[in-house]
C-alpha cells in the first residue's frame, strides 16, 4: 500500500506543479485562460494575482517532494491536508465543484491511502 500511497502523492505533487505552470506562467495565455474560463481582460486584470497563487502551488508541490524524498509520512500527510483544506475553501469561495475533484479528492484518496 505505501507504494499506491507515494505513486497518489507523486500525481498530486505533478498537478500542483502543473497548477504552477498554468497560473505563474499561462495565466493570460489561451492554455491558462481556457483552462480558468477567463476573459483575455480578467486575465491581464489578475495576472499578478494568479501568479502569487501559482507560486504557493508550488511550495504545496515541493513539500510533497520532500515528503518522497526523505521518506517522512508526516511531512506527506501535512501538505496533502493544506490541498484537501484549500481546495474545499477554493470550491466553497469560488462556487465550482470541479476544485473538489481536480485539487481535493487526489489528495484526499493520497491521505487515505496514507493511513491504510
Amino acid at each position: 500500500m505505501t507504494l499506491a500511497a507515494n505513486i497518489f502523492v507523486g500525481i498530486v505533487a505533478v498537478l500542483h506543479f502543473y497548477f504552477l505552470i498554468l497560473e505563474m506562467f499561462l495565466w493570460d495565455k489561451p492554455a491558462g485562460m481556457r483552462a480558468f474560463g477567463q476573459s483575455a481582460e480578467d486575465a491581464a486584470r489578475t495576472k499578478v494575482l494568479a501568479a502569487n497563487q501559482g507560486l504557493y502551488n508550488g511550495f504545496l508541490a515541493a513539500g510533497l517532494l520532500w515528503g518522497l524524498l526523505s521518506g517522512a509520512v508526516e511531512v506527506k500527510i501535512f501538505f496533502l491536508a493544506c490541498i484537501v483544506i484549500a481546495g474545499i475553501f477554493g470550491a466553497a469561495s469560488t462556487g465550482s465543484k470541479k476544485i473538489l475533484y481536480i485539487q481535493s479528492l487526489p489528495a484526499a484518496i493520497a491521505l487515505i491511502l496514507l493511513h491504510l
